[in-house]
């Protein structure tokens, strides 16, 4: 049985946060593999705001591309309509049944699901166990893991985890693109190059 993290997200642009989070999740949770899942329409943000979904698969390719353990899958990428985070965790359910998932998400996005504020949210969580990434220092609300009846139900099925990396975010890179500031050491090589080579994030506005 092989246990794979799943790590959806915008990745606009993917950051070395994204990749230190995916390597402590694989190192901490034994994981085989870990599979980043950019999506395609993200149904909590306007299409227009978010840079093209190829252009954001591309980058994501390039950043991960020298890890034996790191994939990009196109799941959500080829597939029309919101990138619904329970329609892809079906889709890999029904790839690997017999395997362990587990998904890769921030720890904010636990707090949601503690609320039931995700698609589908129980349904979710008898398929496959989430990881929640923090920066240090940060932690769910306490009432929020008395009080949430998700929570009692499923707190065995929630892992959550410290990463001092993510103080990087892809606003802030995009920011400093507009600014014509650097952001060698925050993105990989790779990706920076594509962002200056396709004149992503620049002041015009441009994002693909």
């Amino acid at each position: 049985m092989a246990r794979y993290g799943l790590m959806g997200g915008t990745f606009d642009p993917i950051h070395l946060g994204h990749l230190v989070t995916a390597e402590e999740a694989r190192f901490q949770l034994r994981l085989d593999l870990v599979i980043f899942i950019p999506n395609r329409c993200p149904p909590h943000k306007d299409p227009s705001e978010v840079t093209d979904p190829e252009h954001r698969y591309l980058m994501t390719v390039l950043a991960t591309a020298t890890h034996p353990y790191f994939r990009v899958s196109r799941e959500e990428i080829d597939r029309p309509g919101p990138s619904y985070t329970v329609d892809t965790i079906r889709a890999f359910r029904h790839r690997y049944p017999q395997d362990d998932l587990y998904y890769i998400t921030g720890a904010d996005a636990i707090g949601q699901i503690l609320r039931g504020e995700w698609h589908r949210t129980e349904e979710l969580l008898r398929m496959c166990e989430f990881i929640g990434a923090s920066r240090p220092g940060y932690s769910i609300d306490r009432d929020l893991w008395q009080s949430s009846d998700i929570a009692r139900e499923y707190r065995h099925r929630i892992h959550l985890l410290e990463i001092p990396a993510l103080a990087i975010s892809s606003t802030e890179i995009r920011r400093r693109v507009q600014e014509g500031r650097t952001i060698r050491y925050l993105v990989p090589e790779g990706v920076e190059q594509y962002i200056l080579k396709h004149g992503l994030y620049n002041r015009t506005g441009r994002r693909g």
